[in-house]
Formats: structure tokens, C-alpha cells, sequence
């Protein structure tokens, strides 16, 4: 595809093979983006224009190098097959089938805003894998509850918490629908129509929302913008409740 198509297309692509899927630069301003075994299913009944071919053995290990440790001020987010440096605050996460090893731009930027704020309860809504949720326990907040519809994504998260001795209560909700526990901070790296949906139902004090691109401009009932941040073309914004 062009590359003046990759945001869009890379998004969607991430929801559909959320274990993660391969980006290669093909020149001439032209990308590829291709996804294995049971994703790439998932991708092509997504996109019926995909080309479809026999790969080479090897391709799980192309799967486990998607996954790459990322550093964010003292937090070192990685999977379980990765060290973290001496004196970091790790939180390992293993991605399983839920989304999520913080190498995506937006849970970066979450990161980067969650490290600027002062401890207090933390609400982490459509929690995937749990990384933003676990970072919140390891940094110091407390109490931590973390919600997803998906039950992959909950088991995950769970998993995760328990292997990082993070005390993180992880619930399988419908946040849009169910009752939410009030929170100093909720987290919310989700579409950008759940988190318009999602912010008249929130009792918090402030906001960090993320998950949509840098030319999206979130205006969430009852909040004012304090900070905006972009990496790669996607965004993440701190709100405060007006």
C-alpha cells in the first residue's frame, strides 16, 4: 500500500492480529504489512484485496521479534523472552492474544503521561494485556482495577499482573454499559468513539486517553485538555474534569 495509507491501515490491521504482524519497507513509498497463521485469516476476510502466500519456515520467530522491549523514564516494558537493564522498573508482559507489549506508540505515550502525574487509584479501561495497568501498580498507584469485555484479553492481563506481583484487580466488563468504579486517574487507550462514549459514565478527576491519530482532536464531555503528545502519527491526551 502507500505509504499515505499506512496509519489508517496499520491500526486496523492491529486489531485483527493483535499477536502481532510484520511491516516492511518495500521502497518506492510503497509498505507491506503481513500477518501469520490464524491472523492472517482474520486480516485477508478484513481485507479481500490481500495477497496470500506460502512463507518460509520461521515465520513464529518474525512474531516473537515483533514484540520488542521498549524504555519510557525508569519503566522497561518488554515480553517474558526479553531482560530488563539493571535498576529499571520492569513489567514484563506476555501479549498471548490480547494487545499490548508497549511498543505501540499510543501505550508509550500513555506511559510517558501516566509518569508525570501524582500517585492515587487507577482505572484502566479496555486493559488488553494489562501493560498500562501493571506500570500503574509497579509505579507506585494504588488501588489498580483493570477492565476488558474480551475474555482473552482478561486472562491475560491476570496472568500478567500475577507474574509481575503487581497487585492489579483485573474484571471482565462492559464499560459502556456496566457501572464504573470511581478512580483519581482512569487510563483509556481505546477508539476514539469508545472514549466519547466512555466519559460521561467516568467519576474521575483526570483522563489519559489515546488509541487514535494525531489529526483527531477528543473533546470528552465534562473534561478540559491539559496535554497532548504524538509519536508516529498517533496521539495521547491528559484531560482534567472541569
Amino acid at each position: 500500500m502507500p505509504r499515505a495509507e499506512l496509519e489508517p491501515a496499520r491500526a486496523r490491521v492491529l486489531e485483527l492480529a493483535p499477536e502481532g504482524f510484520e511491516e516492511v519497507d518495500l521502497g518506492g513509498g510503497r509498505v507491506e504489512l503481513a500477518a501469520y497463521g490464524e491472523a492472517a485469516e482474520r486480516v485477508l476476510a478484513a481485507f479481500p484485496e490481500a495477497r496470500v502466500r506460502e512463507v518460509e519456515a520461521g515465520w513464529e520467530e518474525r512474531w516473537r521479534a515483533f514484540h520488542r522491549p521498549v524504555r519510557v523514564g525508569p519503566l522497561w516494558v518488554g515480553p517474558p523472552w526479553e531482560r530488563a537493564p539493571r535498576g529499571a522498573v520492569a513489567v514484563v508482559v506476555d501479549p498471548g492474544r490480547a494487545f499490548g507489549t508497549g511498543a505501540h506508540a499510543t501505550t508509550r505515550l500513555c506511559l510517558e503521561l501516566l509518569l508525570g502525574l501524582p500517585r492515587g487509584s487507577v482505572l484502566d479501561v479496555g486493559c488488553g494485556s494489562g501493560v498500562l495497568a501493571i506500570a500503574a501498580a509497579r509505579l507506585g498507584h494504588a488501588p489498580v482495577v483493570a477492565l476488558d469485555h474480551d475474555r482473552a484479553a482478561v486472562a491475560a492481563a491476570r496472568a500478567n499482573a500475577a507474574a509481575n506481583g503487581a497487585p492489579v484487580d483485573v474484571r471482565r466488563a462492559d464499560a459502556l454499559a456496566e457501572p464504573l468504579p470511581p478512580a483519581d486517574l482512569a487510563l483509556a487507550n481505546i477508539a476514539l468513539e469508545s472514549v466519547l462514549a466512555l466519559a460521561p459514565r467516568l467519576d474521575v478527576a483526570r483522563l489519559v486517553t489515546a488509541g487514535y491519530l494525531a489529526s483527531d482532536e477528543p473533546a470528552p464531555a465534562g473534561f478540559r485538555r491539559l496535554e497532548r503528545r504524538e509519536r508516529e502519527g498517533w496521539a495521547a491526551d491528559l484531560f482534567e474534569r472541569r
